[in-house]
């Protein structure tokens, strides 16, 4: 059977998050990591009789969208700030194209970070539909609650607590915000956008 590893991420030091942050998001990934694995094991030791174990395999299938989503977005969320941060290329499609979209560079950031702070647990998602040839910017829930099916993942801001509450208390999290997008390597998302189109 096929076993998850734990991505590896080069994170420099980066403004507004600590170290202990990271340190502590990442081990909660790898988390996420073993427990896809762990689940994929159970069922296939509980098909060993399978009509028997149908109730427990049944759960376990619901658990694991929310433990394979939850590794999936926390790739997509560090990978953002792999290589430092870069500021998104002002002659590139992806400005270009949220500009459009969202009046201007700061209307996207505007209309993003008021998504993110959407009361609650959660993430802020930045999609883009090839077939619509537009984007959207969505909170999703508890992982697998919200995403847009079949549509590429531009940019991910994990607004779960684990994310920030190292380094801000709840009602700081507006302060998180600022600190994630400053550190946004938008090189990573630019990829992602041309791999969509």
């Amino acid at each position: 059977m096929h076993t998850y590893s734990p991505q590896k991420f080069n994170i420099p030091t980066i403004s507004g998050i600590s170290q202990k942050q990271l340190d502590v998001h990442l081990s909660l990934y790898e988390g996420y990591v073993k427990h896809v694995n762990l689940i994929r094991e159970k069922i296939a030791d509980l098909k060993a009789d399978e009509e028997k174990n149908s109730f427990l395999i049944s759960e376990l299938r619901r658990r694991f969208s929310f433990e394979f989503d939850g590794m999936r977005m926390h790739e997509y969320y560090f990978e953002s700030f792999e290589g430092g941060k870069n500021e998104i290329n002002s002659g590139g499609t992806l400005l270009k194209e949220l500009s459009e979209k969202y009046t201007d560079w700061d209307g996207f950031l505007k209309h993003f970070k008021s998504v993110g702070m959407t009361r609650g647990i959660g993430w802020t998602i930045l999609y883009y539909d090839p077939r619509g040839k537009t984007f959207h910017i969505v909170w999703v829930t508890d992982h697998e609650l919200g995403q847009l099916a079949g549509l590429p993942i531009i940019l991910a801001m994990d607004m779960w607590e684990h994310a920030y509450m190292v380094d801000y208390v709840p009602l700081e999290k507006k302060n998180y915000i600022e600190a994630f997008l400053s550190n946004v390597n938008w090189k990573t998302s630019e990829e992602r956008f041309k791999k969509a189109i």
